[in-house]
């Protein structure tokens, strides 16, 4: 007997029927002699809707109460997922965050994970229950209050799960067949990807890639737990994340996995800073204990004539606000002239392992990016990835033109995305 985690996301049950179609499949795994855990996400937009309603009663809801209230719609869909599967005759039971002892520090909105106590999870499967768990929340470790681990918390909440039951397999449900070389919305013809390393995934969910996020990849690396994502709107193979492939796969990677983007970033620059050692490191501490989270950084070679340089990072638009408030503060300590905010950019990354060992790679994906038009305004490189970001109206020809540029577009049929959003 094996055990299995399975997580649905809110397009998977959005609504009563799709509710009662992930059901089936749950009951499917149960007879096939596994045991089953379910993580849920809240259904449909629920989250959103929630979020919405919190800013029309307060534009800056408290945290803790704003964890109360999100963690609600998981609870949802959790208690009417364990009713459908008990309406095909077979037992489920449906836990909390808290309940399936899921233990996080004490950040409300984004906790992370300290440990998993899944003892009550435990305890049900093995009376032959099927284990519903709400996905998305823990309990903090000091306070005991609620809290939520941020978008994309519920996978997060399956590969803890899965580690901490010693699971044979972790299987990410949602609207599309798998990982494809590039978002299936943008680009048509992006082929489903097979098997993918724990490596090459964590810099495409990274780099924007929405159908995995980074900490659910990289818990899984950390504990070794091969995920499979798959469609719960079809029955076809999807993609094997694991440090060795899966089944007949070949053993050889492709050297390019695949093409991501993100247009939740904002750029900022801060413009005119003294080329002098530690003002960098003022800016950066500034941003840090805002609780700021950067992603590309480039600094300018700075001007003879003044002494002056620029530096330009990137970050999420959400926290954009914070930033900007944040360096203002440290204007008179740092010496800067003035400050520079941009929301209308987007970033394209190009992952592949192969690209260590491949000379060529580079001026392909430049070529391609310039015989579509687009310009270029920062550059950020590791041994497996390129990212350069450009303005956002550019970001889904670029995607295309780079896509063929590298020989990633299927032959076949066009990349289906069954529910509309890609997760």
């Amino acid at each position: 007997m094996g055990l299995v985690v399975q997580k649905y996301g809110g397009s998977s049950v959005a609504d009563a029927e799709g509710i009662k179609r992930v059901a089936k499949r749950i009951v499917e795994a149960k007879k096939n002699g596994n045991q089953v855990v379910v993580v849920v996400s809240a259904m449909g937009d629920t989250t959103d809707e929630l979020i919405d309603l919190a800013q029309e009663v307060s534009p800056i809801p408290s945290g803790r109460e704003f964890d109360m209230l999100l963690t609600a719609g998981e609870r949802i869909s959790m208690a009417l997922l364990a009713m459908a599967i008990k309406n095909l005759g077979h037992e489920a039971q449906s836990f909390t965050g808290s309940q399936a002892g899921v233990i996080t520090d004490s950040v409300h909105n984004k906790a992370r994970i300290i440990d998993v106590t899944p003892g009550r999870i435990q305890a049900s499967i093995d009376e032959g229950n099927i284990a519903i768990v709400a996905g998305f929340q823990g309990v903090s470790q000091d306070k005991k209050d609620i809290t939520t681990l941020g978008r994309g918390g519920s996978d997060t909440t399956a590969v803890a799960l899965a580690a901490a039951l010693n699971a044979d397999v972790c299987e990410i449900y949602t609207d599309v067949d798998g990982v494809f070389t590039a978002d299936p919305r943008v680009v048509k013809k992006a082929r489903k990807i097979d098997w993918i390393s724990f490596e090459d995934m964590l810099e495409l969910a990274s780099s924007g890639s929405k159908v995995l996020l980074h900490r659910c990849v990289e818990y899984a690396r950390r504990y070794n737990i091969p995920i499979h994502v798959r469609s719960s709107f079809s029955g076809l193979q999807g993609t094997w994340v694991s440090n060795e492939p899966q089944g007949d796969q070949p053993m050889e990677q492709a050297i390019i996995s695949g093409v991501a983007h993100d247009t939740s970033e904002a750029k900022v620059t801060v413009v005119g800073v003294p080329d002098k050692p530690g003002e960098a490191a003022r800016i950066f501490r500034a941003i840090a204990d805002s609780e700021v989270n950067i992603d590309m950084v480039v600094q300018n070679v700075s001007a003879a004539s003044t002494g002056l340089t620029d530096i330009s990072f990137t970050l999420p638009k959400a926290e954009g606000r914070k930033a900007v408030a944040a360096l203002e503060k440290t204007r008179a300590a740092v010496g800067f002239d003035s400050l520079r905010y941009d929301d209308q950019i987007a970033k394209i990354s190009l992952v592949g392992a192969g690209m260590k060992t491949n000379p060529g790679v580079t001026a392909t994906f430049f070529e391609a990016l310039s015989n579509a038009d687009v310009n270029i305004e920062l550059i950020s490189t590791s041994e497996i990835r390129i990212s350069v970001v450009t303005r956002a109206d550019d970001v889904n020809e670029a995607v295309r033109a780079v896509h063929t540029a590298f020989g990633l577009d299927s032959e076949s049929d066009e990349a289906v995305v069954y529910g509309g959003t890609g997760r």
